[in-house]
């Protein structure tokens, strides 16, 4: 479990019928009950160099994706019941975890990450997962937070094509002639210790970090358990199963870590910056 100073324990958070309704309208929720407190995020902070300290050289915190099921000190975040009692107020009672990954805009960094949605990344079927969004840090406009567009899940997916910024973090963004305006975008603005939440098909991005302040993030990826990986482009996919049972048979569960800090490595080649691999009806189009 996580290190932390000794304190009352958080109420649990649970979303209300009009919180339910406001996702399934406009795809995303802010507003939300804090997961840690200031302390506890301050201790969750500290430990983070040691997990960074794993990086092989050439790589950066972008790297760090799906080492939940390696160490514990991802695991107990992702598996943290304030966050599932969250999450199964959208997908309910029977859900896995199988994703996570930084997003660390460091004091005056140039990265953006383009407009896009998740689903497009996965070969998932069907489109039923929440994206968990961990505040590492004070997130606003000054350092580059999330922009999303409400009500953009309902649309289905786009076409994303090869971006042309070079300083995008994502190799592909929504291509020309989507037909998506960015005019209504909702800027999130969140505090250390608390948490938005996504649907996969949502279209979002950030810009640049100009301030002195570091944006860090966690993404955390919880689905349905009728959602299913397609597993000859993605041979390494595994999930851990957060709640209720699973009667699809269609996901391979791995057993939790036990080391405080490990990497995730993969069996077979690469995986791709994004994710295990793109969504193949998405990409046919």
């Amino acid at each position: 479990m996580l290190r932390l100073p000794f304190m009352a324990p958080l109420p649990p958070a649970r979303l209300t019928e009009s919180q339910k309704q406001a996702y399934a309208d406009q795809g995303y929720l802010l507003g939300l009950p804090p997961i840690y407190t200031r302390a506890e995020m301050d201790a969750i902070n500290a430990e983070l160099p040691n997990l960074l300290a794993l990086l092989k050289p050439g790589e950066t915190s972008g790297d760090i994706r799906e080492w939940h099921h390696t160490s514990t000190y991802l695991y107990d975040i992702v598996m943290n019941p304030r966050i599932l009692d969250l999450v199964e107020g959208i997908l309910g009672p029977n859900f896995y975890v199988w994703g996570s990954h930084f997003f660390i805009k460091p004091p005056r960094s140039a990265g953006t990450v383009p407009w896009h949605q998740d689903a497009y990344y996965w070969p998932l079927s069907p489109c039923n997962t929440v994206t968990v969004w961990v505040a590492f840090d004070d997130v606003d406009e000054v350092n580059g937070g999330m922009k999303l567009i409400p009500g953009s899940h309902k649309g289905g997916l786009m076409k994303h094509g090869t971006t042309d910024d070079a300083n995008a973090t994502l190799s592909l963004g929504l291509a020309d002639g989507s037909g998506f305006s960015t005019a209504s975008a909702v800027q999130f603005r969140l505090k250390a210790g608390e948490v938005s939440m996504h649907d996969d098909r949502a279209i979002h991005g950030s810009q640049a970090n100009p301030s002195d302040r570091r944006r860090a993030g966690l993404t955390i990826r919880y689905s349905g358990t009728n959602v299913k990986a397609d597993l000859s482009i993605s041979p390494d996919f595994v999930a851990h199963l957060c709640r209720g049972v699973d009667t699809y048979g269609h996901t391979p569960y791995a057993p939790a870590p036990t080391l405080r800090y490990a990497r995730k490595d993969y069996r077979r080649g690469e995986a791709t910056a994004e994710g295990y691999g793109l969504n193949p009806v998405a990409a046919a189009k």
